[in-house]
């Protein structure tokens, strides 16, 4: 009998071994891999969850983005028909809603609307980002100043539902700490996957239907917001009074502004900040250029979001790059790299611009992809170490809203950027049929992204794995905002930087 049971199991083994080495099993394991892991997100963290992180990072983000992106480059020059430099202007201005991230998420935790803290959020990003769009959408003649107004609406929408996402994150990732790296994929997925599908079909929709047809289905995404704070599910929580809401943000003010005095925090502030601001923004000139039929290549609306959607691809193998290989460099010495092949990246731009690979035998549409992949990656690797670096700054008890801080501070640094450039342009005469001096202005960029170099004593020589801030570092408990242990949100803000050209 123990035998005849010995034989069984063995025999079961050996079926159980050989169902796993199935080439037929694996294969479907691999297609069915994803379908089971957001099925498993969607038991432990509630359907609704799952629905808005892929609505608000995969569509609203990363599809909506990059068809975003490209629909206003042609907006501007060929509805508008401004020039690179004013263009590269209005583009800062429809970047401040990020700039007050930090506002938009202490409203999030500390407002609550009809008993919700992120379902009003959710819905109001929504109404604002649909009737944005279709503004500028069905206007024929819109006046510019009418547009930036609508872009800038459009904006503040994505950026409010980024803020309440991440705090909504945040919040599941405290209650189901196991599924907190299942999460971040989650969201690095969406976003990922949404940009490169959009970037490469942007292109072809703004030559069917051009850019004002592309903002009526910009409408879309915001629509799935809006249905996204319609569905979530939420427990309800006592609405403050007008005195408690102001007492908390007077707290929470006190506090970064405790935090942001200590030498060790607002060095690496300022360097952040002056690495961004420093390295000035042209990509509407080389926009202008990319599209000349007479001095540029005039490459196509199809292949601008071709290679756009492969320079996504440069800045996933470059987040890929850090955390394999570079995350455990001392974070002075990592910056110094690669603030420094980021500068020299910059040359291919140089070389595309005076048409030295065409004297090299080589096309511009290879070389313009080329250009945008390496940029892409080395723009990640630069930006990588920093975000870690942002990360270990905050002091416990106001995480979340001093890392929403610190991004804020990098939203200005590239609001700087982006008017710096425009003022060079503008300065070296640079307009929509003139491009003599382009060279110049690239030639200026890549000087001052090099030149950042010369900060780097402003970083810390630490390694990430070391703690940044001193032990004593505590903030006044009499200024720290005060919240229930399931309330501690912590806000997880990522910044898209690969425009900053």
């Amino acid at each position: 009998m123990g035998e005849e049971g010995s034989m069984r199991n063995e025999d079961d083994a050996e079926g159980l071994v050989s169902e796993v080495y199935d080439p037929r099993m694996d294969s479907w394991r691999c297609v069915l891999a994803p379908y089971h892991w957001l099925r498993m997100l969607a038991m432990e963290l509630h359907w609704s969850f799952v629905f808005g992180v892929i609505v608000v990072y995969g569509i609203s983000e990363g599809l909506g983005g990059s068809f975003s992106r490209v629909a206003t480059e042609y907006y501007w020059k060929d509805v508008q028909k401004v020039q690179p430099s004013e263009a590269q202007i209005y583009g800062g201005i429809t970047s401040i809603p990020w700039m007050v991230k930090p506002l938009w998420g202490l409203c999030t935790d500390v407002v609550p609307m009809l008993g919700h803290r992120r379902r009003p959020y959710f819905i109001i990003a929504g109404l604002i980002g649909i009737a944005s769009m279709l503004f500028i959408s069905l206007h024929k003649r819109l006046h510019i100043l009418l547009a930036v107004l609508s872009l800038t609406a459009g904006s503040a929408a994505v950026a409010i539902a980024d803020v309440t996402v991440d705090a909504c994150v945040a919040e599941n990732s405290n209650k189901h700490q196991l599924l907190a790296a299942d999460m971040q994929s989650l969201c690095a997925l969406s976003s990922s996957t949404g940009a490169l599908v959009g970037y490469f079909i942007s292109g072809i929709l703004v030559h069917l239907i051009g850019p004002k047809g592309v903002y009526g289905l910009l409408a879309i995404p915001p629509a799935l917001v809006l249905l996204a704070g319609v569905l979530l599910k939420e427990p309800r929580v006592t609405n403050l009074s007008c005195g408690q809401v102001s007492k908390k943000f007077s707290e929470a003010a006190q506090a970064m502004w405790t935090t942001l005095k200590l030498p060790e925090v607002w060095r690496p502030c300022l360097y952040m900040y002056l690495s961004l601001g420093l390295s000035l923004d042209i990509k509407e000139g080389m926009f202008y250029w990319y599209t000349s039929a007479s001095d540029g290549p005039h490459f196509s609306q199809e292949f601008i979001g071709y290679k756009s959607s492969i320079g996504s691809v440069g800045s996933i193998l470059g987040a890929v790059l850090y955390q394999y290989t570079l995350k455990d460099y001392h974070f002075r010495d990592l910056c110094l790299w690669t603030q420094v092949i980021y500068g020299l990246s910059g040359m291919l731009d140089l070389a595309l611009v005076l048409r030295l690979n065409l004297r090299l035998g080589i096309s511009d549409y290879f070389f313009a992809v080329i250009d945008d992949y390496v940029l892409k990656m080395t723009g990640r690797l630069k930006w990588m170490p920093l975000l870690v670096l942002s990360a270990k700054l905050c002091p416990p008890g106001i995480e979340g809203t001093f890392f929403a801080f610190l991004m804020s501070i990098d939203n200005v640094g590239l609001f700087t950027s982006s008017w710096g450039g425009g003022v060079l342009m503008h300065i070296l005469g640079i307009t929509r049929t003139n491009f003599g001096n382009l060279w110049i202005a690239i030639l200026i960029r890549n000087i001052l992204r090099i030149g950042v170099v010369g900060l780097l004593f402003l970083i810390p020589r630490a390694d990430p794995d070391s703690s940044i801030l001193s032990t004593e570092v505590v903030v006044d408990a009499d200024v720290t905002i005060e919240v229930s242990k399931e309330e501690n949100i912590e806000l997880v803000s990522l910044i898209n930087n690969d425009g900053n050209r």
